[in-house]
């Protein structure tokens, strides 16, 4: 039998040796959650800073926003969260004159545009990158995530590669009809809709077509989103417009490339 002092130091010396192995293990538990630099409290990696965003972009520059007014000359643009004109009846944007995607994205819609152009069709853009945080802000009054993006997994729009859009006829700038307006929270926005007229049924089988043609995928509640499908080639950003129009410069012509 072990006398009571070499159980008491037995006892000791096994508490110093886990001492070192319960710290490490408290520390690796700290990095996997929301305590490791750059994750969210969901443990999501969202980009929030122009220097970030440019060690990104130096490492692959498919990173690289591109604003679309200039990269898509004729472009329309309609964005409805830089005015009251969207379901949450509220500026979510600052007033803007361009919005912008990742450049694998926005040569992509480049293709698509270029199509259309041929047809007397052109597009117009609703919606595209979306800061990390306006996406948390839509999520509360919905929570619906067939309709809206849940902060837990983040959207494709803040991560710069989806975009909401529709077809125009570009010599009288109106939109062919779709069935319904943007942000039509009901089951006759979806894909699988069929009561619809021919013409309007042809209408978006028309630009989930040509959407899908140039890489896009489409949402199957949302007529009018359209995403990339190469999700985890790209983080969710939470950079505000102002930051971007510094880090993004000079806009090349989607006209000007072959």
């Amino acid at each position: 039998m072990l006398s009571k002092k070499t159980v008491i130091k037995s006892k000791i010396t096994i508490q110093l040796q886990r001492g070192p192995i319960v710290c490490i293990f408290i520390f690796l538990f700290s990095l996997s959650g929301s305590g490791q630099p750059g994750l969210n409290q969901y443990g999501l990696r969202v980009i929030k800073t122009i220097k970030s965003y440019r060690t990104a972009v130096a490492a692959n520059d498919s990173q690289l926003m591109k604003g679309l007014k200039n990269f898509l000359p004729g472009i329309v643009l309609d964005l409805r969260y830089a005015s009251t004109n969207n379901f949450m009846h509220q500026k979510l944007y600052p007033s803007l004159t361009d919005t912008y995607l990742r450049l694998p994205a926005a040569d992509a819609l480049y293709r698509v545009q270029k199509e259309l152009l041929t047809r007397h069709l052109n597009l117009k853009i609703f919606d595209a990158y979306r800061p990390y945080s306006i996406t948390e802000k839509m999520w509360e009054p919905i929570h619906d995530d067939r309709y809206v993006a849940d902060p837990r997994k983040g959207s494709n729009h803040n991560r710069g590669i989806a975009v909401d859009l529709t077809i125009i006829d570009n010599n009288t700038k109106q939109e062919l009809d779709m069935g319904t307006g943007f942000d039509n929270f009901s089951d006759t926005a979806h894909h699988d809709f069929t009561g619809l007229s021919p013409a309007i049924l042809q209408n978006r089988s028309l630009l989930k077509n040509i959407m899908e043609k140039y890489g896009f995928k489409s949402f199957d509640t949302e007529w009018w989103h359209y995403a990339l499908p190469n999700v985890s080639d790209f983080d969710l950003l939470d950079l505000s417009f102002r930051q971007l129009r510094k880090v993004t410069g000079p806009q090349s012509t989607g006209h000007s490339r072959q």
